[in-house]
């Protein structure tokens, strides 16, 4: 039972507000309340996002296993002005496939989230279903080994819960998970 010590609150009632404030400004700064824990956040580290630099992921398969969220929160890209339409899409089929057809052993993505519609003979078009997307990387693996490498990984800002510490990036063998500015968002595939 909280003690009512004239119009002071005890400690217990303090932290029980400071966990569900979540976050407050005290004096032009931030304060990020995490857990009951409270830190000063400065104005620009505020505004800091996880993100993935296409150019050092290496997609080793961690953002789908290591992200706190049940289904990762990064998900495949597709850099439409970068790629082929080829219709055999490294990313799209397995190598050493012996038909052309989408039989599930014969794609390289293991949820089906590439989608692949006829344009003209003999390109297609690719798009990926973020629903389906677990972050896996392996058709971004496939596009990078046999193709010009237009897939490739980005963590979802409407996913993404930007945790003080994102528990990839801590396992991120090659550093491609870094903190940028908010409008640094989306680093695109060059």
């Amino acid at each position: 039972m909280e003690k009512n010590n004239g119009n002071k609150k005890s400690p217990i009632a303090r932290r029980k507000f400071l966990q569900v404030v979540g976050s407050v400004v005290a004096g032009g700064s931030i304060l990020a309340i995490s857990g009951g824990l409270v830190r000063k956040v400065k104005g620009e580290e505020a505004s800091m996002l996880w993100q993935i630099d296409p150019q050092k992921c290496t997609q080793c398969g961690r953002c789908e296993t290591h992200c706190i969220l049940p289904i990762s929160a990064v998900k495949c890209f597709h850099a439409n002005r970068v790629c082929g339409y080829c219709d055999l899409c490294g990313g799209y089929y397995r190598s050493n496939v012996k038909e052309l057809n989408t039989a599930a052993e014969n794609l390289m993505c293991p949820t089906g989230a590439i989608e692949r519609k006829f344009v003209e003979d003999p390109y297609f078009e690719y798009t990926i279903n973020e629903d389906l997307c677990n972050g896996c990387g392996k058709c971004v693996k496939g596009c990078s080994s046999f193709g010009n490498g237009s897939l490739y990984l980005q963590i979802k800002r409407d996913l993404c819960k930007d945790c003080n510490e994102c528990k990839i990036a801590t396992v991120c063998a090659s550093g491609a998970i870094t903190r940028v500015p908010m409008n640094m968002a989306y680093k695109l595939k060059d």
